[in-house]
């Protein structure tokens, strides 16, 4: 898709709708309305996402989320090595998925970008601050603990916390 057509089918409209529901308050009915509205444009158009107040969605043709998925306040989202959020996926405040890698040049971190799809399996939660790196794969019902990083592959319905996460308890 050339950048002229993803600005206008998918950046712009996204970019104003969060804009302009901004100045609503984080209650029960505003996050519902915002993510009634954003859900209209994302590409498989989700049901009841319900999106928080000063979320950053870059690549949005690429990211793909399921029904009944929470977005809270800050998180930060890079799809453009594709983003999937399988459904009832709880993403806490200010979570960072990063499905892109920087390059490093051997001077600099301008060398050439990376791209790996990330995948937030069904039921999963991410506690506030996590950041999820490219490649990662988060198992269905996991629980990653608040200001942890993800680098590597989660297991089914367990338990990870720390920098890199680690699992704790299944």
């Amino acid at each position: 898709m050339s950048q002229i057509k993803y600005q206008i089918r998918y950046a712009l409209p996204v970019w104003f709708l969060l804009f302009i529901t901004n100045i609503l308050p984080d209650n029960k009915f505003s996050i519902r309305i915002r993510g009634l509205l954003v859900s209209i444009i994302l590409p498989n158009k989700p049901k009841n996402l319900t999106l928080g107040r000063d979320i950053t969605l870059l690549g949005i043709d690429k990211l793909f989320i399921g029904e009944g998925v929470y977005i809270a306040k800050g998180t930060w989202i890079n799809a453009l090595g594709r983003v999937e959020i399988e459904d009832k996926a709880l993403i806490s405040p200010y979570v960072i998925i990063a499905s892109v890698t920087h390059g490093f040049n051997g001077d600099n971190f301008y060398g050439p970008s990376t791209f790996s799809p990330i995948r937030l399996g069904k039921g999963c939660w991410l506690a506030s601050h996590v950041t999820v790196t490219s490649g990662v794969h988060i198992a269905p019902k996991t629980l990653v603990g608040a200001n942890s990083c993800v680098i590597k592959n989660t297991e089914f319905a367990s338990f990870y916390s720390g920098v890199p996460a680690k699992k704790i308890i299944r």
